[in-house]
């Protein structure tokens, strides 16, 4: 494998210019070293501060122009700066090599203000006037920047040049122009000197992808593809003789019978990385979809993005015929179950795993053994993908899902639209839990993923999604996501036009001992029965009596059916999760989510809003039926007057 790249040849990804903004103290050269950069000489006079400066694409081999943004170092021109360093790609900070008060200062005022400011960019430290340093006082630079480079790690190369003598002067761009394009960070640790895990977790991804035979090794015909692809030009026998002895001698399992291995293959980038030539890293990545975040780049992701608030995006069977291939290949010891080791591995071509933080964490099923089976597999990704579609697609081609990716997902039809057809065509629900606290919502959720009674205290606190598949008559599966809204959210939730566009149908939990509980819970039932009138998005509502173990406060039974006869849905479902007594919770979830245009509460006011469209319908149909009568009479006049007058004459 040849470290190069073609000069000029566009790289997908890339950026098409470079922005590098010159700060430092007044006095250290920032403007003789703009000015001898652009002109290649040494100017006798130059402004205060330069205008911008443009290095052209043909100054440098990556074929990017650069932009140089000259800065005064005077409090009036403080703002100006600020601003300046914001829209930064770089940053070069100069000091004056014969003025080493200007050297401290760099430590005690310029990058600590790049750092106050967020700048995120590379920095590139510089010691002007190289040529007036004192002889008698060598300096190591090494000396001098590796205490100050280990305290502040943004600072990407330090240089010392002479603007006067033209020495190190274009060298300087250079490294800031490639600091940018070529960026160390996402790659490599600098302070173990090691590859960074999702740098290496992406070249694993292409390498596997180069590996044709998948004989974990990359043969000469492979390692040609490979080059060719990311560089223009095949390897010649004799540099890939050369290549694979640089390998075996410094790993031997990095070679085999079969050709290069990954041990190798991720040697040879690391040695790229050592020798300066991080290029050559950046081209693979970028040439396999890679962004600088070392993510597939989101232009890559065909998302559907044309989608109605009451619409939602799902797996296309394609793509979960692919998910469960991947299950069977990653589940080792074929016990129908992957356990985290496993799982882990799954994702080892991902940038991480996507389910360790919230809302993924603890949000489906594990057997008694921790491990997670094919149904809780599939379910998560449901709800991944019904989250944040783009991930879910990302994820699906770090797996190497390698069909088109717009394959891969569908958008369900409209909800309103499944009104009035009355069915619903999605195969994923969305349930949103409303409640007061210590209804036993949380025990509810966590109940859904079979953990029981006893540990779901505490468990809830961050987590608000639960997801498993639900099973339906007929031997159907239904995906069900279970939401919880906490009670001090649900004002500020409903605030939103679109709040209830996303739900398919909406749980009202309460404890039947609680003559409070209840009285809270109907008021948020009456809340989002009001907001799906004023938008348009009601959905199916079920009002659930938990706690049903302990004994209910006088008149609660009757209490909580009169609310539910009031709105028109069904009466309260009675549970008790510490007795498992669930009353079929679940089905009877995703069967009114199915029935979309059953179990929608009627206000007094939408009852009122009905019957008020109906009155004005009804006129405008008496309306215009008047209207055509009239036309209709008009014309039989007229055409008796013309028969008249025919008669007449």
């Amino acid at each position: 494998m040849s470290g190069g790249s073609v000069a000029g040849a566009p790289i997908p990804g890339r950026r098409t210019t470079v922005r590098v903004v010159v700060v430092g103290d007044r006095g250290t050269g920032k403007s003789s070293l703009i000015a001898a950069a652009a002109s290649e000489n040494f100017p006798e006079s130059v402004s205060p501060v330069l205008p911008p400066t443009r290095l052209p694409a043909d100054y440098y081999p990556d074929a990017v122009p650069v932009t140089i943004i000259d800065t005064a170092s005077s409090l009036e021109g403080k703002a100006k700066l600020e601003e300046e360093l914001k829209r930064a790609d770089a940053v070069v900070i100069t000091y004056a090599c014969d003025k080493p008060e200007t050297l401290n200062r760099l430590q005690t005022f310029w990058i600590p203000e790049v750092r106050r400011l967020k700048v995120k960019a590379p920095v590139i430290v510089v010691g002007c006037k190289l040529d007036l340093r004192d002889e008698h006082y060598p300096v190591s630079l090494e000396q001098v920047m590796a205490p100050i480079m280990q305290q502040f790690r943004e600072i990407e190369t330090c240089i010392e040049c002479s603007a006067a003598n033209l020495v190190q002067v274009p060298e300087v761009f250079y490294y800031a122009q490639k600091a940018v394009l070529h960026p160390t960070a996402p790659l490599f640790d600098q302070e173990s000197q090691t590859l960074k895990p999702r740098c290496i977790r992406a070249l694993k991804r292409i390498f596997i992808l180069c590996d044709h035979d998948m004989d974990s090794a990359l043969n000469d015909n492979e390692l040609n593809q490979f080059q060719v692809k990311c560089f223009n030009a095949p390897l010649q026998p004799a540099e890939i003789v050369g290549v694979k002895r640089v390998v075996q001698e410094k790993v031997p399992e990095g070679v085999n019978d079969l050709g290069l291995t990954l041990t190798g293959f991720l040697f040879l980038h690391a040695l790229f990385i050592e020798k300066g030539r991080l290029e050559t890293t950046w081209t693979v990545l970028r040439k396999f979809g890679y962004d600088d975040d070392i993510e597939l780049r989101k232009e890559n992701l065909p998302v559907p993005s044309k989608k109605a608030p009451d619409q939602s995006v799902e797996l296309t069977s394609q793509a979960l015929d692919f998910l469960i291939g991947i299950f069977g290949l990653f589940d080792s010891n074929n016990d129908g179950a992957l356990q985290d080791s496993e799982l882990d591995e799954l994702f080892s071509t991902a940038p991480e795993s996507p389910w360790d933080d919230a809302p993924y964490k603890n949000s489906m099923e594990r057997n008694e053994f921790g491990d997670i089976r094919l149904s809780a597999f599939l379910s998560q990704w449901a709800l991944m993908t019904l989250l944040d579609p783009a991930k879910s697609l990302a994820y699906l081609i770090y797996l190497g899902y390698t069909h088109d990716p717009a394959t891969a997902l569908r958008v369900t039809r409209k909800r309103t639209l499944d009104v009035k057809k009355q069915q619903s065509d999605r195969h994923v629900f969305q349930c949103f839990v409303f409640g007061p606290k210590n209804a036993g919502k949380s025990s509810l959720i966590s109940s859904f993923v079979g953990r029981t009674f006893q540990n779901t205290h505490g468990f809830t606190s961050y987590q608000s999604y639960t997801v498993n598949a639900v099973d339906q008559l007929r031997g159907t599966k239904k995906t069900l996501i279970l939401h919880e809204i906490l009670e001090d959210d649900v004002k500020q939730f409903l605030s939103s036009k679109e709040s209830l566009a996303a739900c398919d149908v909406a749980v009202f939990v309460y404890d039947s001992s609680d003559e409070y509980s209840l009285k809270r819970a109907s008021e948020f039932l009456m809340d989002v029965a009001r907001r799906g009138e004023d938008t348009g998005y009601g959905v199916p509502c079920l009002f659930v009596a938990a706690k049903d173990d302990l004994d209910s406060y006088p008149m609660a039974i009757r209490d909580s059916e009169a609310i539910c006869q009031e709105l028109k849905i069904d009466a309260p479902i009675r549970i008790s999760v510490k007795k498992r007594e669930m009353n079929n919770i679940f089905w009877r979830i995703v069967n009114a989510a199915e029935r979309c245009h059953l179990s929608v509460p009627e206000t007094e006011y939408g009852r009122n809003m009905k019957q008020y469209r109906r009155v004005v319908n009804r006129s405008l149909v008496l309306a215009s039926v008047g209207a055509a009568a009239a036309v209709i009479a008009f014309a039989a006049y007229r055409a008796y007057a013309l028969r008249k007058s025919h008669s007449a004459s």
